[in-house]
């Protein structure tokens, strides 16, 4: 059978399971150095799922209905082993594309992650990730709002914040389709807010941001798109400002075990920029 007729595909997803002690969740963001895992006081749980193949119905789904987008780009950038240069020229692309796609006049890129599926390897120092298979959300609405004080200057935040706004994700495989570990991206629209989402406090060395874990939801609504290319990205809303009930505002995902998965597949490999995407009338210089 090939890609294109593989319409589902039955799997497992890990969602949240609380602590114990009924106390709030928390996870590091830093790995424990010898074991290489991110502490963390709350568990996961598996939970059985079907995950529509969207290939060839991509135009179905995008940032405001769903959540999340697919589109077709060739980067001309190669070099994913050069961190300065991808913040030197995957950035600046990325900052154009992202513009092009969702009509944003200021996008501010604040992070990148590369992932590497390689089992038995932990997360280290050399700050390439494994694949997150858990179903989670990047930002809670309050984590949001830090990040624009955090990453815009101090004077024009206020105004910023006065505007609409986006946190989006860009994810694109890189050197090889994602084949193995795809990407699962849950339609906002099956998304219950009060019941599935748990806000889970992130802690960094110097500070604590906050995610969303995600309670099993039976009504959840997952896709993905099969043998995902280098030459293709999804764009994964995290948040939206514009919470008027109608506007899809975030995206559940998590990486997850394709059952069909040729065996001799390449391992995972995969970039994602994080960005703050503004809609505003200040001038550009601001």
């Amino acid at each position: 059978m090939s890609a294109v007729e593989v319409a589902s595909v039955p799997t497992s997803l890990n969602y949240f399971k609380p602590p114990l002690d009924g106390s709030k969740p928390w996870i590091r963001v830093e790995p424990d150095p010898k074991t290489g895992e991110r502490p963390m006081n709350y568990s996961k749980e598996e939970q059985q799922v079907i995950i529509e193949n969207v290939r060839g119905h991509e135009s179905e789904y995008d940032l405001d209905t769903t959540g999340f987008l697919f589109h077709q780009h060739e980067s001309q950038f190669k070099n994913f082993e050069d961190e300065a240069s991808i913040k030197d020229i995957y950035y600046k692309e990325s900052v154009d594309l992202i513009k092009k796609i969702t009509g944003a006049n200021r996008v501010v890129l604040f992070d990148h992650t590369i992932r590497k599926n390689r089992p038995g390897v932990p997360d280290g120092p050399d700050g390439i990730r494994g694949v997150a298979a858990i179903v989670h959300v990047d930002q809670t609405p309050e984590a949001a709002t830090a990040r624009v004080h955090r990453h815009t200057p101090a004077e024009l935040a206020p105004l910023l914040l006065k505007h609409r706004f986006q946190i989006i994700n860009l994810w694109r495989p890189i050197n090889h389709p994602a084949i193995d570990s795809p990407l699962a991206l849950c339609d906002y629209r099956s998304v219950n807010w009060k019941k599935d989402l748990v806000p889970t406090s992130l802690k960094f060395p110097d500070r604590v941001g906050e995610t969303f874990s995600v309670n099993h939801n039976p009504g959840h609504k997952w896709k993905y798109q099969r043998n995902m290319r280098p030459d293709e990205v999804v764009f994964i809303k995290c948040f939206d400002s514009r919470m008027d009930g109608k506007t899809a505002v975030l995206t559940p995902h998590t990486a997850f075990i394709d059952p069909t998965t040729p065996k001799d597949a390449p391992l995972r490999e995969s970039i994602e920029l994080r960005a703050l995407v503004f809609y505003d009338d200040l001038p550009n210089e601001a």
